[in-house]
């Protein structure tokens, strides 16, 4: 299981784009306004056209049975709240959290760099759900530049040329794109569950609107607005749809077992 697509996702590392030319439009903070002056709006959204589908190939499932154990073991302890043995599974050397630069405090334990990252001890728990959702992840991959290191959950497979050609003729940022987590996701006419199936959608990127709303109180499925490759648009399941940019939690493997080595993205320092 991975985390739902949100539309204000905290700019983290994303490892698929390790390789893009500088100019693939990633979204960057506005600058400080001066004199106290209140920071400009973001400009509107780019309007809703056709566009050339960029295929992706879903992330494969990691099979280590180790891996698969570790996950496990990370599972029950989310679930417990177990802060002591969750210290236990981390490296206890050189653990990273990787925004911008390295943000972890090398003086301090692995432990406390991870709660600081995923706000761990929040009293809404949202940090415990970020460690269980991460337990529950079965895609990873190597990062490219670190041989042995193992990141999860794994990125979709890209062509990053066809990636830039696409922001540029749609004069989008690749914040707003998304992928299915299958084949054939229904795309619906209104944000109902039995709204006229209207498309389905391929393997490739999908363009999530910024007026997809969240999930209200009365317990019913939340839906994304998507803008399909015809110059049309829809509804999808949020849960149906990753986001291309999301936090990672990464892993290493000693003659002890694996150890948790790092965290890409989480809260602003």
């Amino acid at each position: 299981m991975r985390r739902p697509f949100a539309v204000s996702v905290l700019i983290a590392v994303v490892l698929t784009l390790v390789a893009l030319t500088p100019d693939l439009a990633l979204a960057q903070p506005l600058p400080e306004p001066p004199n106290g002056l209140q920071p400009l709006p973001p400009p509107p959204p780019a309007a809703i056209k056709p566009y050339t589908p960029v295929p992706i190939t879903l992330p494969a499932v990691f099979n280590d049975p180790g891996f698969i154990a570790f996950r496990k073991n990370l599972g029950d302890i989310a679930q417990h709240k177990d802060r002591a043995a969750l210290a236990k599974l981390i490296v206890n050397k050189g653990f990273f959290w990787l925004q911008d630069k390295d943000l972890a405090d090398p003086s301090k334990p692995g432990i406390d760099n991870l709660a600081k990252a995923i706000d761990l001890d929040s009293k809404d728990g949202t940090g415990w759900e970020i460690v269980a959702a991460l337990a529950v992840e079965q895609t990873a991959s190597e990062w490219p530049q670190h041989k042995g290191l193992i990141c999860a959950p794994a990125p979709p497979g890209l062509d990053l040329q066809a990636v830039n050609t696409l922001l540029h003729a749609t004069e989008t940022d690749f914040l707003e794109w998304g992928y299915p987590v299958e084949n054939g996701v229904e795309v619906r006419a209104e944000a109902k569950p039995n709204a006229p199936v209207i498309d389905k959608l391929g393997l490739y990127l999908v363009r999530v609107l910024p007026d997809s709303a969240p999930p209200d109180a009365s317990g019913a499925p939340s839906f994304l607005h998507v803008a399909l490759a015809n110059g049309k648009s829809g509804y999808v399941l949020a849960t149906a749809v990753s986001p291309t940019t999301t936090d990672h939690m990464c892993y290493t493997k000693d003659a002890s077992g694996w150890r948790i080595a790092g965290y890409i993205g989480g809260n602003q320092p």
